[in-house]
């Protein structure tokens, strides 16, 4: 069974491809990686607000027939992420979550993953700031962005393990991965629309607070 853990993360670049994956170097916090200030603006625009103590922000998409029709090497037909920060009790600064919902277009059912992420930057122009989210087990991760303005994610993997909901053990594992499933742009949406990704009753009661 997974169990996240903490990760302090850190982006490579994918030699040809222009994208960017995910490396682990542990117990390290957004400072050791970028400028403070530069997080905590990035946490502004990704959470609407300054964070507190605890904050969410859910982004979605389901894709339609027409995009699956000209995308016919994608495997994902919807996707949800939710992205968490929180101070824990007796600690004093944040840490960052993120929880993944993905169905696919030729396989039933709800799979999920989930694991911590840390403020980065893009390699490849150092300007662009993202959270770096890893799965343990070498589960892989992904790379979160913001658009320009703000309402939507983008989201960009090499791999990533997930599990049928509800339920991580490795028989029911698969893997989102592949040249169709690299960068995904989803939508914001109200953090409620996300609570199916948790199963923690306080947490989503957290989660519908105003």
């Amino acid at each position: 069974m997974r169990r996240p853990i903490l990760f302090a993360l850190a982006i490579a670049s994918f030699a040809g491809a222009g994208l960017a994956e995910v490396v682990y170097a542990p117990h390290a916090y957004a400072s050791d990686a970028i400028d403070q200030s530069r997080a905590d603006t990035f946490d502004k625009k990704m959470f609407m607000r300054p964070p507190g103590n605890k904050a969410f922000a859910c982004f979605m998409r389901r894709y339609d027939a027409e995009h699956l029709a000209r995308h016919p090497k994608q495997k994902a037909a919807a996707m949800k992420l939710l992205v968490a920060a929180e101070i824990a009790e007796g600690e004093t600064r944040l840490s960052y979550s993120f929880h993944l919902g993905v169905n696919f277009r030729r396989r039933a059912g709800d799979f999920e993953s989930s694991g911590y992420c840390n403020h980065a930057t893009a390699e490849d122009d150092g300007q662009e700031i993202r959270f770096a989210c890893g799965v343990d087990c070498e589960g892989g991760g992904i790379n979160v962005a913001l658009s320009k303005d703000d309402k939507s994610a983008i989201v960009r993997l090499e791999r990533i393990v997930l599990w049928k909901n509800g339920k991580p053990d490795e028989k029911d594992e698969t893997e989102l991965a592949g040249a169709g499933d690299r960068i995904f742009r989803l939508d914001r949406v109200d953090a409620q629309e996300c609570a199916s990704l948790l199963t923690d009753s306080e947490e989503v009661a957290a989660l519908r607070e105003p």
